[in-house]
């Protein structure tokens, strides 16, 4: 492979699109299903390019911090892998958050507040929260999903209510499959020092506490629907999901194998694919 093709691999695995549809991918569907039509494109654009920048560059930063530690245990990081510098990674951190920034202001005040406390999150997650707070660094990870519903309707109209407070309940399914991959990650997680919940008091217990957030996401799942936020059509593949969830959970709260975890974290992050069809649906009917 030539260098240039091994750099360009090198940032496409600093940035991580792919949780993109976690970070702006939420935010437009949120506009989408409250504006029930579509926004403007140029407010569009902005919201994606806020979300994206700063999700990036959280992921940038922690890749300078966790230099040291995935050149134990993931040595074809960026990084480690000496493809990248860690000058560099952190410039592209710097140079993402304040894009992000940026946009965010260019929207509204309320987004670029929320945008400053998503990037102070980050950094302070990678600098300190990932190596010593356990289940506060997976309950953070989940909450800065959260927001992206919250962002999606302050971007529309400068303020958020309980519609979209109620969409970001379904964050809680993500804190839930945080704690199980820290589970399957337990053995990396105490070579590199990473103080998880899993490290700290087992994986049988952490596995209980994953299990009860799929349950408490499955509780809490027709509140959009309850607050007006959604139409019924958006019940129809949350029940699915949900069953899904319920199955999940009470099958963790019974057995914390590591292969059982595997397939039910596997099968709950697999069908998240539910939420964006239950929020496209929700916003025609």
């Amino acid at each position: 492979m030539s260098s240039l093709k091994r750099r360009l691999k090198a940032v496409i695995m600093l940035l991580r699109p792919p949780y993109w549809l976690m970070t702006g991918g939420l935010s437009v569907l949120t506009m989408f299903t409250l504006l029930k039509g579509v926004p403007e494109y140029d407010l569009l654009g902005l919201v994606v390019l806020s979300a994206i920048c700063i999700s990036s560059g959280g992921f940038a930063f922690n890749d300078y911090i966790d230099q040291e530690s995935d050149a134990i245990v993931k040595q074809n990081r960026p990084i480690p892998s000496k493809i990248l510098s860690p000058w560099e990674a952190l410039l592209a951190a710097v140079i993402l958050f304040a894009i992000g920034l940026v946009a965010a202001l260019s929207i509204n005040w309320l987004c670029f507040g929320l945008a400053l406390i998503d990037s102070v999150l980050l950094v302070v997650y990678s600098k300190i929260i990932k190596k010593s707070a356990g289940f506060f660094g997976s309950f953070l990870m989940g909450f800065l999903i959260g927001t992206s519903f919250v962002y999606g309707e302050s971007a529309l109209f400068g303020a958020f209510t309980i519609s979209s407070l109620s969409l970001s309940f379904m964050s809680m399914g993500s804190i839930g499959g945080n704690i199980l991959r820290d589970v399957l990650s337990l053995e990396g997680d105490l070579k590199a020092g990473y103080a998880t919940l899993a490290a700290k008091r087992g994986t049988a217990f952490a596995t209980k506490v994953g299990a009860v957030f799929f349950l408490l996401n499955a509780v809490s799942s027709p509140i959009p629907y309850l607050v007006g936020a959604v139409g019924y059509a958006y019940l129809i593949p949350i029940i699915v999901w949900d069953i899904i969830l319920v199955i999940s959970g009470v099958t963790l709260l019974r057995n914390s194998d590591i292969d059982v975890v595997r397939k039910h974290e596997r099968l709950v992050t697999r069908t998240m694919i539910l939420i964006p069809i239950a929020l496209i649906l929700g916003a025609f009917t």
